[in-house]
């Protein structure tokens, strides 16, 4: 499928992104209207990879069907899923809607393995996976609902790259932001991208603040959220303003 060119991101609104946790950024789209953006039900299955940010590649499945899907498909190099493997890569996150149906794997490790050696930026799927525990061992942030052995033309067909899809009950749009982190994932849609990040970013130093004084004993009130006196001694010590005695 053809695909209008889109205005690079900004890299460093990307790492901004990749610095703050999946709570943070839906907090932040909350605030801007946006309360359907976190990808319920999925875990990372990569345990030493699970940060990950990247724009989204997407590809869509339908159910399958017995006369069409036979292991003889895969015989076409240009067959969509294997496309969609060869061609999501760095920067990229492959988003594959599988309707929440996880009877049959989305894909394997062979597939998978691929993705990381083409330097993928991680793979999101509201299906299921098989060969989890050989996919757990890559270098590659991975998040799925969890494990199937059948193959996925058991239950999939796949039908279109990079068109707008649905995975976990969230509309993900191709070039979305993905953000993934132990807490599961988050898309972030494009034109928002430089707004959430910044914001974001400072979301996470508060936070951070806030953290080391509750820690400290300090109650919530007036802690969190934060007054005035709060913020103050916050904007101090990031130096924002001076002092006082």
């Amino acid at each position: 499928m053809t695909q209008t060119p889109r205005p690079p991101l900004d890299p460093d609104d990307l790492a901004a992104l990749g610095e703050a946790s999946t709570a943070t950024i839906t907090t932040q789209l909350f605030k801007h209207g946006l309360r359907n953006t976190f990808l319920a039900g999925l875990t990372c299955v990569t345990p030493d990879a699970r940060r990950m940010v990247g724009e989204a590649f997407t590809l869509r499945y339908i159910p399958a069907r017995e006369d069409i899907d036979t292991l003889e498909v895969y015989d076409d190099y240009d067959h969509p899923q294997r496309l969609a493997v060869e061609q999501a890569g760095p920067g990229q996150v492959l988003v594959v809607d599988c309707r929440g149906q996880g009877r049959a794997a989305a894909a394997g490790n062979i597939l998978l393995t691929r993705m990381a050696v083409n330097g993928a930026a991680g793979v999101v799927t509201d299906g299921t996976l098989r060969d989890i525990e050989e996919i757990s061992r890559l270098p590659l942030p991975v998040f799925a609902t969890g494990a199937a052995a059948m193959t996925n033309l058991a239950q999939h067909h796949a039908v279109d790259l990079q068109v707008p899809i649905g995975c976990a009950g969230v509309a993900v749009y191709p070039g979305d932001v993905m953000v993934g982190d132990a807490d599961g994932v988050v898309c972030v849609p494009r034109h928002l991208v430089p707004v959430i990040a910044r914001t974001a970013r400072e979301q996470e130093l508060q936070e951070a603040f806030i953290v080391a004084r509750v820690a400290g004993g300090a109650p919530l009130r007036g802690t969190y959220p934060p007054d005035e006196a709060t913020r103050r001694a916050y904007d101090e010590s990031r130096g924002a303003l001076p002092a006082t005695d």
